[in-house]
């Protein structure tokens, strides 16, 4: 199985990609909106197929990404029944299973951070998403959006400690960036739910946290009791408009050589290898400007800000940093180039070996 967490650095929320490399489908539990372009080039990159996004509850601090992806790719949208949001492909229950490949996770309701939390197990039982209903060395709280101390703590003591202990449990977040738990080192250590702690110690323990709402539900919560679909006119920007660019994991767009070729004279074409490697066997692209990495950040008033950028090196390594820095220092276009001047040269397309 392929497993991947992610992170939202804003909300502290982890996403979790599962695959099942011999089908090639895939699950997104808890995704993004703003962190859709990351996620599906992960999928690609890993030769994926996703067919559903699960989200643990409706969230309160971001809004999911399980629309856009939807409209991006045509995976269907699971959540739980009792939620009631519209758009939903499949309404969750507990007991069902959702499945990916010959994979498949287990439905098991876990109210009481909200009514509608459900917690997420993988069919042999090694690895769990218990949303907000178990943190790590916490729980989520139980004042809002039908929250309940004594539902809360029967769910977790029932559906989420009762599984094996070397289970792994993966939250829905964590702010102190720890990734992830087992059912022993919760049921041992949790402070809230662990040990001895009886549902008179837990719920006058809840009832008295006195907590500020989330500064984002407001927002949150009514697009995604919509799946994060945004009100109105909804326009899904996703590659940017100027050129067919492929967005990598790693968060740098990237432009092909034919594509490079095709709107090469619309672009500033800057190489960002050293000054001998630019008239080297490998030669450099017609009308390319030559100014080294280590130079870049120095040279920037020798760009136009307001026409795209394509950064160039022998393998797209370099490049790929350029396109990065130029990003920071505010230049809205910019792309790499894919596999840099050996790609270039390997499909064929003209060069120039004239000296800088």
């Amino acid at each position: 199985m392929i497993f991947r967490q992610l992170f939202d650095s804003v909300s502290s929320t982890y996403t979790y990609l599962l695959g099942d490399a011999a089908s090639g489908e895939a699950l997104l539990i808890d995704p993004v909106y703003e962190h859709v372009p990351r996620d599906l080039a992960l999928v690609q990159e890993l030769g994926l197929r996703l067919r559903t996004t699960l989200d643990t509850h409706v969230h309160a601090d971001h809004v999911t990404g399980a629309w856009r992806l939807r409209e991006r790719c045509g995976s269907e949208i699971a959540l739980a029944a009792t939620v009631g949001a519209e758009g939903v492909n499949r309404p969750l229950r507990h007991g069902e299973r959702v499945a990916f490949g010959k994979r498949h996770l287990g439905v098991r309701a876990t109210p009481g951070h909200t009514s509608g939390c459900l917690t997420y197990v993988l069919d042999d039982e090694s690895m769990a998403f218990t949303g907000d209903s178990l943190l790590i060395r916490g729980c989520g709280r139980t004042d809002f959006q039908g929250g309940s101390p004594q539902q809360l703590f029967a769910s977790v003591r029932e559906q989420i400690l009762t599984l094996p202990d070397a289970c792994l449990l993966y939250p829905a977040h964590d702010y102190r960036g720890i990734t992830v738990t087992s059912v022993a080192e919760e049921r041992r250590f949790n402070p809230r739910l662990g040990g001895d702690v009886d549902l008179g110690d837990f719920a006058g323990y809840m009832d008295n946290l006195n907590l500020p709402h989330p500064k984002q539900m407001a927002v949150a919560v009514p697009a995604n009791l919509r799946c994060g679909k945004p009100e109105g006119e909804a326009p899904v920007l996703e590659t940017p408009g100027w050129a067919p660019l492929t967005l990598r994991f790693s968060g740098v767009w990237e432009i092909e050589p034919m594509a490079l070729l095709e709107h090469a004279a619309g672009f500033q074409i800057v190489d960002v290898r050293e000054a001998p490697e630019f008239i080297d066997r490998l030669g450099h692209l017609p009308d390319a400007r030559l100014v080294p990495l280590s130079q870049l950040m120095g040279r920037l008033d020798e760009l136009d800000r307001e026409r795209p950028v394509v950064a160039v090196c022998r393998s797209g390594v370099r490049s790929a940093q350029a396109s990065v820095l130029l990003t920071k220092a505010g230049f809205g276009k910019v792309a790499n180039l894919a596999g840099g001047m050996l790609r270039w040269k390997a499909e064929g397309l003209p060069v120039a070996t004239d000296s800088v």
